[in-house]
């Protein structure tokens, strides 16, 4: 399975080794678990990457991608949408399938995780989708000095050993807000229960000036911080019907319950003043 390799100057410090290339040996190589019903990835046992439903690939299994799914509160008809971390695809398929007017750019450094994307049933790279080979925190870096282009930028890379420091550091939030065009939403899932989530949180308010907010997932295992490049993230700015408009009937049923908890818990921490 060909992926397109990033084309700037610095491509070759982005493009990580192919799967059976010498280079490849610093990626660990996922595993998948398929009970039938649904495959799994995993990097260890005891953590889940993603899961599919066999019969119904499209939908968000994982609680926490649900949430994350939150930006269409802010920007319910994104014209370009960039996510770092493939891993099983689930937003990828999603926004691909329920977002025909958004083009997608997908960041994955592990080349075997591009390498199974057809063991997910992630599309194939086309005029509005595409996989790009790349380190996702050095990809932000090589676009500095370029006119911002997304519009929404999700950020949901992990390996075995959790949130690399790359993707968590405050000159990647930084580069997060300057990738991003005004009015642009940030979306990071990030492990809620992790000793340095406080300090993570906090640096992607310093850098888009306090305009962020936290909400945690169903499961409150993981939370989602929600960050805007200009539009103040408040629940007065928020529409339920234009976010769901664009979707079919299974997707607003899956998302609106979601959308309008997240809507609740924003209302709720904007009238103590933490918005």
């Amino acid at each position: 399975m060909k992926a397109d390799v990033a084309t700037s100057p610095d491509s070759a410090l982005m493009a990580p080794a192919q799967p059976g290339d010498f280079l490849s040996l610093q990626f660990v190589q996922p595993f998948v678990r398929n009970d039938g019903a649904a495959k799994s990835l995993h990097f260890t046992l005891g953590e889940l990457q993603s899961r599919m439903l066999t019969r119904m690939p499209w939908r968000l299994e994982v609680d926490y991608t649900r949430t994350m799914m939150g930006f269409l509160l802010f920007r319910p008809a994104p014209v370009h949408i960039c996510m770092i971390g493939l891993g099983g695809g689930s937003l990828a398929k999603f926004c691909y399938r329920q977002l025909p007017a958004s083009k997608m750019t997908v960041l994955e450094i592990n080349p075997y995780v591009i390498a199974l994307r057809r063991e997910f049933q992630i599309p194939d790279d086309d005029e509005r989708f595409t996989v790009v080979a790349a380190d996702g925190a050095l990809y932000l870096q090589n676009a500095q000095g370029e006119n911002p282009d997304f519009d929404v930028l999700l950020v949901d890379g992990f390996d075995q050993e959790g949130q690399p420091p790359a993707l968590c550091s405050q000159r990647f939030y930084d580069d997060c807000f300057a990738a991003l065009a005004e009015g642009g939403v940030l979306a990071v899932n990030l492990h809620y229960d992790h000793p340095d989530y406080p300090v993570l949180a906090d640096r992607i308010s310093r850098s888009f000036g306090g305009n962020a907010v936290e909400v945690l997932a169903e499961e409150k295992s993981n939370a989602i911080v929600f960050a805007s490049k200009g539009q103040a993230i408040s629940p007065r700015n928020m529409s339920l019907p234009h976010s769901l408009a664009g979707l079919d009937q299974a997707a607003r049923m899956q998302l609106k319950g979601e959308l309008v908890r997240i809507a609740w818990e924003m209302k709720n921490l904007d009238q103590h003043g933490l918005a």
